[in-house]
C-alpha cells in the first residue's frame, strides 16, 4: 500500500554517506522505498554503490564519491547534489571506521589508529554536515541522522577509541541540533552489534551469542536500524538533539 502523504518522501532528496553497504545501504533502500531520490555516498565502494542504485525503487538515484577524511571531496559532493537535484532534505551519516582492539591493551591502540577513527567518525561527520548545511537550510525542513552506537554511552565496544568517537558524535549531535535549528533537525540513532561486516572478524555466530544476552534475544539487522532512521525522518517530527537507541535492549 502507498504510504500516507505525511510519511511519504516523494519529491525529497536524501544523501547517505557510507551508503554502499551495511546500515547505509539499508537506509538508502528504505528512503528510496518511501519515494526519495537517493545520493549514495561512497569512498572505496564505488562498484557496490553503483550496483545498489540500480536496484533501488524509483528513479533519479546516483552514486557520489564522498571521502569523509577530505573536506574538499565533501564540498565537491555537495556541489554535485545541488547541480543534480537542487535540494537536499535528508542526510544520513553512516560512514565510519573501527578496528577491534582489547580495551585493556592500551599499547595496541597506537596514535595512528586513534587519529584515523576519530577523523572518520567525528571530524568526517562534521565536515559532511558543514558541506551540506547551506543546501539543506534552503528547504526549511531538513533532517540529519547520525549513525552512532550505544558504545558512546556504555563504554563497551570494539575499541576504546571507537567508544570515544561515538560519545563525541552524540555530543556533537546535541550542539548541531541547537546550531542548525529551526531549518534542520539533527538526531542520532544508536544501535549495537549489527549484522554487517563493519567490525572485522565478527561473524554471525558471535552476533547470535551476543543476542542471547539481550532482552529481545535476537540479532540486530541493518534493516532494523534503517527503520529507526526512517522514523527519525518521517514520524518523529518534534525530535531534535535526540538519541534513538535500537539495540534489542543490550544496554540494559
Amino acid at each position: 500500500m502507498p504510504l500516507p502523504h505525511e510519511y511519504s518522501l516523494q519529491d525529497k532528496v536524501a544523501v547517505v554517506t557510507g551508503g554502499s553497504s551495511g546500515i547505509g545501504a539499508a537506509s538508502a533502500r528504505a528512503l528510496a522505498q518511501a519515494g526519495a531520490r537517493v545520493a549514495v555516498g561512497y569512498n572505496k565502494g564505488r562498484d557496490r554503490a553503483e550496483a545498489l542504485i540500480k536496484e533501488l525503487p524509483g528513479t533519479g538515484h546516483r552514486a557520489i564519491h564522498m571521502r569523509s577524511e577530505d573536506s574538499a571531496t565533501l564540498r565537491a559532493a555537495a556541489d554535485e547534489v545541488r547541480r543534480a537535484y537542487g535540494r537536499a532534505d535528508v542526510l544520513v551519516n553512516s560512514a565510519g571506521f573501527t578496528k577491534p582492539i582489547p580495551h585493556a591493551d592500551l599499547d595496541a591502540l597506537d596514535d595512528a589508529t586513534f587519529d584515523a577513527v576519530m577523523t572518520a567518525n567525528v571530524r568526517g561527520v562534521f565536515a559532511t554536515i558543514r558541506a551540506m548545511t547551506p543546501l539543506m537550510r534552503e528547504t526549511g525542513d531538513a533532517t540529519i541522522v547520525n549513525i552512532s552506537s550505544i558504545s558512546g554511552f556504555t563504554g563497551g565496544g570494539s575499541s576504546i577509541v571507537y567508544c570515544a568517537s561515538k560519545g563525541a558524535l552524540d555530543t556533537m549531535t546535541l550542539s548541531l541540533a541547537k546550531a542548525l535549528a529551526p531549518q534542520i533537525r539533527v538526531v542520532c540513532v544508536s544501535p549495537a552489534a549489527v549484522a554487517t561486516d563493519f567490525v572485522e572478524g565478527r561473524g554471525r555466530s558471535q552476533l547470535e551469542k551476543i543476542a542471547q544476552t539481550t532482552p529481545l534475544n535476537r540479532v540486530m539487522e541493518a534493516e532494523d536500524v534503517a527503520l529507526a532512521v526512517m522514523a527519525a525522518v518521517t514520524h518523529l517530527r518534534g525530535a531534535t538533539g535526540t538519541r534513538i537507541v535500537v539495540d534489542n535492549g543490550r544496554h540494559l
